[in-house]
């Protein structure tokens, strides 16, 4: 039978009574024949408690001890699963990342994975035991633990999947798959029975919160079949229908380009806009303001830069919510002087939305259908980028939930899949 990798999230795993569930739905799995390999995350809200100890002792935590005392929420986690199995009569082993080991680099809080030896697991799935493996961490080279950055038990779950060669990663969430939008902001919004790496990555990259981003980067280049599906289901729903529901995240090659031109609309309220006015337009100066903005490891986004008018152009770019008035300082501080710009004028009421789709590549007009339908709804657009598989657009957020809804609409997203391809 097939070697399958389950991920549960703190949702799952976040009381007594889900995790005899999450046992209870490995456990058929494993009836059926299946060799398990599992990956949970800490119990729900039990992270956030341990940092928020950590800041009551420090302020800004020292990053290693903080991996140290973080990591411990996943432990908790891989223990009790492995005796609520054995209390099915499962066998089951729990082990560490450190114990596998999960080998990553020494970037405490964000690490990347490296290598993964998977000995000891095969080892144990020979034997016939399921075998579970906390997510979120390793061990660096020097042996110390490390933590791989929040929602990193996705991308640890998955690379697992790939050291094994795992036939498919299961990601259980609460919510039953990927959807053409989120149905908070559109009810008509539809599940997708399966979308490519590329479009789930652009998706998670531009808001979608579904997936890790690090962990379909992950899938798509070690080619591991992964599906989102709901863990709040009853565990004992009949295999074959739970092994196809949710959402498959596969390759292009497995899809049907006419399906939908459009897979989905993305939206991201996290964004904020600088333009620094009056720039000189010679060679070299999107680096001069640029280049402090990385050295302060602040990410930009969308990048503008205006038609030169008399030697001088106005240069526009985006940044997350969080590091507005950061970027802002640097600017003043760094920038403004050593290029003799004009003002400094920001706007962090702003939102990113954009719709993605591999039917682009063989599809004209996505672009001016777009326009037209944000044209048509009195919304101004600021900011344009696009990508082979993706058009964004930069709006006032205060637009942000009309616009989605319209996209949905104009791109046919609220028909059924069969309508679409029609």
């Amino acid at each position: 039978m097939a070697l399958i990798v389950h991920k549960y999230g703190g949702t799952s795993m976040g009381s007594v009574e889900r995790i005899q569930n999450v046992a209870r739905r490995v456990a058929k799995w494993r009836a059926a024949g299946h060799r398990m390999v599992v990956v949970p995350s800490a119990m729900s809200g039990e992270t956030n408690r341990l940092i928020a100890l950590a800041r009551e002792i420090q302020a800004q935590p020292d990053p290693r001890e903080l991996d140290m005392i973080a990591s411990t929420g996943e432990q908790v986690s891989v223990g009790l699963l492995a005796m609520a199995l054995k209390a099915l009569g499962t066998d089951a082993i729990s082990y560490t990342g450190w114990q596998v080991p999960v080998r990553t680099d020494s970037a405490y809080t964000k690490a990347r994975i490296l290598s993964i030896d998977d000995a000891r697991v095969r080892a144990d799935l020979d034997a016939g035991r399921v075998v579970i493996v906390t997510g979120f961490q390793g061990i660096d080279e020097l042996g110390h633990v490390t933590t791989l950055g929040r929602g990193g038990s996705d991308t640890s779950a998955v690379a697992i999947a790939a050291a094994l060669k795992a036939d498919e990663c299961l990601i259980y969430t609460d919510v039953d798959g990927v959807y053409t939008t989120d149905p908070r902001v559109v009810p008509e919004a539809r599940r997708l029975e399966r979308i490519t790496f590329e479009e789930m990555l652009e998706m998670a990259s531009l808001g979608s919160k579904v997936l890790q981003i690090r962990s379909v980067e992950f899938a798509g280049k070690y080619r591991v079949k992964t599906r989102v599906l709901s863990s709040l289901t009853p565990p004992d729903v009949p295999l074959q229908v739970e092994a196809n529901s949710g959402t498959l995240i596969t390759f292009e090659e497995d899809t049907s380009m006419e399906q939908a031109v459009i897979s989905g609309i993305a939206f991201n309220r996290d964004e904020a806009k600088i333009t620094v006015m009056n720039v000189p337009d010679r060679p070299g100066i999107a680096f001069q303001i640029l280049g402090p903005i990385a050295d302060a490891n602040i990410d930009v986004d969308m990048i503008i830069q205006n038609q030169s008018v008399g030697g001088m152009t106005d240069f526009s770019f985006t940044v997350h919510r969080n590091e507005y008035q950061k970027a802002l300082d640097v600017l003043e501080g760094k920038v403004r002087e050593t290029i003799k710009a004009g003002d400094i004028v920001g706007d962090p009421k702003i939102c990113k939305v954009s719709a993605v789709g591999i039917g682009m590549r063989s599809h004209v007009g996505i672009a001016s259908q777009m326009f037209r339908t944000l044209s048509e709804e009195g919304i101004n657009i600021q900011m344009i980028s696009t990508s082979e598989i993706k058009i964004s657009v930069v709006i006032e957020d205060k637009y942000m939930e009309l616009a989605v809804r319209a996209l949905h609409k104009a791109f046919g997203l609220d028909q059924p899949a069969a309508a679409i391809g029609a």
